[in-house]
């Protein structure tokens, strides 16, 4: 009976050990473990061997003083950086993400300036270098925004382990599902974390400071 009962036990526990990842990796509940590795941990407990996040990408710069330079995540590495992937046409979720984006930067003051921040389009048919230059003017002068063909697009997507997905919409055009979080990445290329869409500012503040930090 005491066996059964261990194997009843060591059952609920591998259950409760896939539904803690699940749960984690929708939270955001990250730490690095190892150049390029992510570990899971909470309450103590760490769960290690968890897909790299972030990697190589080739896309192109909007900035006006790079427009149409062919980039690589190498030309981004020796400073902290923030990775958002969104788009123009974007409703809700990205003109409310880079607005606060713009006021968190304010906030950090001239920390700030040794922080980057990409906005990588999941749209690069209708994300333009002009529309993309437009869009930007409403936010931060800091932001970089990033495109490319559809195949470098996806790459970057991939690299990220983000999701992106074209959603067609009742008026024959289309609308873009996609990640809604920011990925927070360390001078080496490292995961470092997630900020939540309408996470609360001061946590959200903390963390980029920890990122400058590190």
């Amino acid at each position: 009976m005491n066996m059964l009962k261990l194997i009843r036990y060591g059952a609920w526990a591998i259950v409760a050990a896939i539904v803690f990842v699940a749960g984690a990796l929708a939270l955001g509940w990250w730490q690095v473990d190892g150049p390029g590795r992510v570990g899971v941990s909470a309450g103590g407990m760490e769960i290690k061997g968890l897909p790299q996040i972030g990697g190589p990408f080739t896309l192109i710069d909007h900035r006006v003083d790079h427009r149409g330079k062919t980039v690589t995540e190498r030309d981004f590495l020796g400073r902290p950086t923030l990775v958002f992937f969104g788009f123009t046409h974007c409703p809700e979720v990205c003109p409310t993400t880079l607005f606060e984006i713009t006021t968190r930067l304010q906030k950090l003051g001239a920390g700030a300036d040794s922080l980057q921040v990409l906005f990588i389009t999941t749209d690069p048919e209708r994300d333009t270098p002009e529309q993309m230059a437009l869009y930007l003017q409403s936010f931060d002068p800091r932001i970089i925004g990033l495109s490319g063909t559809r195949e470098q697009v996806d790459a970057a997507v991939l690299a990220y382990k983000a999701y992106a997905k074209r959603i067609p919409t009742e008026d024959g055009g289309y609308t873009m599902d996609h990640t809604a979080s920011v990925f927070l990445m360390d001078r080496n290329g490292r995961f470092a974390g997630l900020i939540d869409y309408h996470e609360q500012e001061a946590p959200a503040l903390a963390k980029m400071r920890r990122l400058l930090a590190r």
